[in-house]
């Protein structure tokens, strides 16, 4: 896995910033009212535009993160990535796996 973002928590959710070789971006991480079983938890935004989606799970070892999918045009694909929540509540790791 390769981190790809580094997010903090606020009254808000999650800020923080995403950066592979081609982008760098602040994002950040809001939770949403869902609207069906299958809507998402949270909604991504850069620069006030959406960028993606955040589901809540929890890992087998009972660990909570997030499941997030990224998209952008200038992308190729989506993005699909985890909010791994650490040990400390203000660093969690935004990572990426092919």
């Amino acid at each position: 896995m390769t981190t790809i973002g580094t997010f903090t928590r606020n009254e808000d959710g999650f800020v923080g910033t995403i950066t592979t070789l081609t982008l760098k971006a602040k994002a950040s991480i809001k939770p949403v009212e869902k609207s069906s079983e299958q809507a998402p938890d949270y909604r991504v935004y850069s620069a006030g535009i959406e960028i993606g989606a955040a589901w809540s799970m929890t890992s087998k070892a009972n660990k909570p993160y997030l499941s997030v999918k990224l998209d952008d045009p200038s992308f190729a694909s989506a993005i699909l990535c985890r909010l791994i929540f650490g040990e400390d509540p203000n660093k969690q790791q935004l990572v990426w796996s092919r």
